[in-house]
């Protein structure tokens, strides 16, 4: 029987049959549906249905003859053509809300503009989001939506993976990124060596985004956040953050995002002040 797929058949969008043909497939280079199910223990009233399924999607070629046999493509291209499914299920998604956008927007604007004017200033200062993937999704958006600058305040930067593309885009679009993390030894290594994952994540923005600033603040901060483009004038400014409850677990909490200008500003004066006055630019290495 073949191995069992694992977390990359979820990625790419196959079901457990088209995962496992796929990765015998890939094993044994060209084969036939009745030997391919012979060798998955795939069901032969369903091989042929899961073959035209990955045909479709272009990960593998069907060869004609009697019988047919089934080619698989090279990893490469099927992780390639797996990226350009999507794109072209993107675009097709985009082209469909674009006819839809003349008539959503007729229907329900005047809906919100008249339901808004009675909205109090205070109830539009936050919205919340839960804490991990949505928060993450938020703060890939802040970033992709920045123009000028970003200033990250982190204790060690941890979920720089799930933000780098988005970071990566910024700086290519000329966007300055600042980040403000802790010194190593404000850092917890219980449950977690933080100051390790902290070191990791320094080698990789030195080695491979050497335009990102960083400093290493010797306190305690408050809060930990991104936020775009503040302006002092109060008219800009995109921000995450949550505050510091390291009793509370992070699938327990919610991040606040605000677009309120003022309040931008303040964070960025807090940290120019914690940058300028309370913060080193070399790494501390341990004593």
């Amino acid at each position: 029987m073949a191995e069992e797929p694992s977390g990359w058949a979820d990625t790419l969008g196959l079901t457990e049959y088209e995962a496992t043909a796929l990765a015998e497939l890939l094993s044994l280079g060209r084969t036939t549906a009745p030997n391919l199910a012979e060798a998955t223990d795939i069901p032969k009233a369903r091989i042929y249905g899961v073959l035209e399924s990955l045909s479709d999607r272009g990960f593998i070629k069907i060869i004609p003859g009697r019988p047919k046999e089934y080619q698989p493509k090279s990893p490469e291209e099927v992780l390639d053509r797996a990226v350009e499914n999507h794109r072209q299920d993107y675009e097709t998604f985009a082209a469909t809300v674009q006819d839809l956008r003349e008539e959503f927007l007729a229907a329900f604007r005047p809906r919100f503009e008249s339901a808004s004017e009675d909205i109090r200033p205070a109830e539009e200062l936050f919205h919340v989001v839960d804490v991990g993937a949505p928060s993450e999704r938020e703060t890939r958006r802040l970033y992709r939506e920045a123009d000028e600058q970003v200033r990250v305040v982190t204790k060690s930067f941890e979920y720089f993976d799930a933000v780098e593309p988005a970071v990566a885009d910024a700086l290519n679009r000329g966007v300055g990124i600042s980040v403000l993390m802790l010194e190593p030894p404000q850092l917890s290594t219980d449950p977690r060596d933080e100051p390790a994952i902290q070191r990791d994540i320094v080698d990789r923005i030195e080695s491979e985004y050497s335009a990102i600033e960083i400093r290493y603040a010797s306190g305690k901060l408050p809060f930990r956040g991104t936020f775009a483009d503040p302006s002092l004038d109060y008219d800009t400014g995109t921000a995450i953050l949550l505050v510091e409850e390291e009793e509370v677990p992070n699938h327990m909490r919610q991040a606040a995002i605000t677009e309120n200008g003022a309040f931008v500003a303040g964070l960025e004066r807090y940290f120019d002040l914690i940058w300028q006055y309370e913060s080193r630019a070399e790494y501390p290495e341990p004593e």
